[in-house]
């Protein structure tokens, strides 16, 4: 079982204290006590460990650098299956060296390279695209195969881990006529289950009655039932699930995935499936190395029991410092020059490796683990194979506000956040009307009023997106928004802006029974919610969090996480120094610094203070300033 009531280990530099200072000393990196770390190893690389001499140097390299639990050991990917005595040399020697093993498949047909030397030759259906061709599951063939590599793996392992492939993208001939009528989400959602039952689950338990089959879902979950991934059936059919956080870089790499979901999709598979979510799995490459290690730590903030680091052979390659010279020489949480001292601590020369990016930047962030409580959130509600709005509510996250999401209504919550996902609820309205009659508040999303107001909720309150958009100034240019309409003093826009002289409602309010209803206007591009006025960003926060034990007032991309012991960590993802003010309900009088032990003590009141809290009514707070480093994350607990 984790520790998790561990003093706070030493400090970084008290620990370099404790052994020799020349680069040519070796000291084993310390073990985390608030989680595992494992190692994904793609089939190209078990091949390469054939060679004994590459296996010992790579090993001695990785492991001098990061203190490894686990390694998953692949067994296909791409047209590439490994025979039994290749597993079983690699499977030899972790074991002989301490570390515990399990088996990988890569469900792909073709075009992944991963860990690679040479690159894997054609498939005879692939494309030049460069786009990745799952199996075609209406193909005898496939399906045989897929089965076979099943038995192979579990004949091998007790545990199998499926990387992200596990899904389907084929529209080959057979694939359509089988699809029949049906619409290409809801032939793949049932193509998939079956698959994963007969072709998987079922083949390998044949083979190993002890084997234990764990799905990974990937990053791109707002698309998973498009291509078969089954957020409701699959966790049931499998033995434990897995997380992909991968991140990776918001601007330029090809899915603009936000930083916060790192952290917000291990709480919400947490919620579909309680005890069973194995950990996070992050990979390597962005344009700075503060991206990485911000992965890791995101993903352990959940509260994560394992960190994979994806992939064996890139944990090799030198840590590029990247374009980090805006913040280079400022007191961060990631330094290069302790970075260094890592690896030279571990006995290398050079440049540190990514596997002492990965040792440092994971024993920054056990040091505050085991002070962090379970996270706590605004309660919000993604039903299974819903879409809309994509991604939004990791962009709540990047503007402050802590989100706990559910695969189901979280009724018993005082406070919930509806997007336009929980359209796909057909019970949803009557669920927003009893929640309110029964003292909660319900905010929801233009997206979400503009899918419902037709159906039941003008019933509710008399409040419409009219399908019209306006300009309006935000800080850095002009945003684009839905027009909300409401019935003037039976509704009310809580915050405004202005369109050429005409009112543009960001936040509008109802009652109802005895609950509020909220409608929260969200920009035509959601990456605009980063250019909302400081102003209204921080009215819009208030308001959403005025029943939340602590918010913060800061510009956007600085986040909040929460925890149910009066703990907190805020982030910044800006490239500069940032101020922020922590405010929290309750008599606290002390915020100390988790790490440093530094304490910063409430504000003394001003001149009239909380004026415009008192204006807009909402409770007063006791606020604590403070200021964080860029890219840097800063843990407190309150006293």
């Amino acid at each position: 079982m984790l520790v998790r009531s561990r003093m706070l280990m030493l400090s970084f530099f008290a620990f370099l204290c404790l052994v020799p200072g020349n680069a040519s000393s070796q000291a084993a990196p310390p073990a985390h006590d608030q989680f595992r770390v494992a190692i994904y190893i793609p089939v190209g690389v078990v091949e390469r460990m054939q060679d004994p001499a590459w296996l010992q140097h790579s090993w001695e390299q990785i492991s001098s650098q990061v203190h490894v639990d686990k390694v998953y050991i692949e067994s296909y990917r791409s047209g590439l299956l490994a025979t039994d005595a290749q597993l079983q040399t690699v499977k030899a020697f972790f074991k002989a060296h301490g570390v515990q093993v399990a088996g990988g498949i890569a469900f792909v047909a073709s075009g992944d390279n991963a860990g690679r030397v040479t690159p894997v030759p054609k498939m005879p259906h692939e494309d030049d695209l460069g786009f990745f061709g799952t199996f075609s599951y209406t193909d005898p063939a496939d399906r045989a195969y897929v089965k076979h590599v099943s038995e192979v793996t579990a004949r091998n392992f007790d545990e199998i881990l499926l990387d992200d492939y596990f899904f389907n993208n084929t529209k080959r001939d057979s694939d359509i006529a089988a699809k029949g009528l049906q619409s290409w989400t809801s032939f793949r959602l049932k193509l998939m289950d079956e698959v994963s039952r007969d072709l998987v689950v079922g083949p390998a338990r044949a083979v190993n009655p002890k084997a234990k089959v764990i799905i990974k879902f990937p990053n791109w979950y707002q698309h998973f039932q498009a291509n078969g991934y089954d957020l409701d059936k699959q966790p049931k059919i499998f033995d434990g699930i897995y997380t992909g956080t991968e991140t990776r870089d918001p601007v330029f790499s090809g899915q603009h995935l936000q930083q916060y979901e790192s952290y917000e999709l291990i709480r919400y598979f947490d919620n579909i499936a309680p005890g069973r979510n194995g950990g996070g799995w992050i990979d390597f490459g962005n344009r700075y190395i503060d991206r990485n290690a911000e992965q890791l730590w995101d993903t352990m903030l959940a509260k994560a029991p394992q960190m994979m680091l994806f992939q064996y052979s890139d944990l090799l390659r030198p840590s590029m410092l990247g374009d980090r010279a805006a913040w280079a020489s400022l007191d961060t949480t990631f330094k290069a020059g302790e970075l260094q001292q890592w690896s030279d601590r571990g006995g290398a020369t050079g440049t540190a490796n990514q596997a002492a990016m990965a040792g440092y930047s994971l024993d920054k962030v056990n040091a505050i683990l085991g002070h962090l409580g379970q996270p706590i959130g605004v309660a919000s509600y993604r039903p299974y194979q819903s879409i809309g709005e994509d991604l939004l509510h990791d962009y709540f996250g990047m503007i402050g506000i802590p989100i706990e999401l559910y695969p189901e209504f979280p009724d018993k919550a005082k406070t919930i956040l509806l997007t336009e996902d929980a359209k796909a609820d057909k019970e949803i309205v009557s669920k927003i009307k009893k929640h309110l009659e029964g003292g909660g508040n319900i905010i929801i999303t233009s997206g979400l009023l503009k899918a419902l107001q037709d159906k039941g909720l003008d019933k509710i309150a008399e409040i419409y997106n009219t399908g019209n958009v306006l300009k309006i100034p935000g800080a850095t240019g002009d945003i684009l928004v839905p027009e909300i309409q409401f019935m003037t003093n039976d509704a009310w826009a809580l915050v405004a802006a202005t369109a050429n002289g005409h009112g543009a409602p960001l936040l509008t309010m109802d009652r109802y029974s005895k609950g509020i209803l909220f409608v929260l206007t969200i920009p035509e591009n959601s990456n605009d919610l980063y250019s909302l006025k400081f102003s209204d960003l921080n009215a819009i926060r208030q308001y959403l969090l005025r029943d939340f034990p602590v918010e913060i007032d800061a510009p956007s991309q600085v986040s909040l996480f929460t925890y149910d012991n009066n703990a907190l960590v805020v982030e910044s993802f800006l490239d500069a120094p940032t101020p922020v003010t922590v405010g929290t309900l309750g008599s606290f009088t002390r915020l100390r610094n988790l790490v440093t032990g530094e304490v910063v003590e409430a504000t003394k009141p001003v001149a009239d203070p909380g004026a415009m809290r008192r204006r807009r009514r909402l409770p007063p707070r006791t606020e604590f300033h403070i200021t964080v480093e860029p890219h840097s994350l800063a843990a407190f607990a309150l006293e």
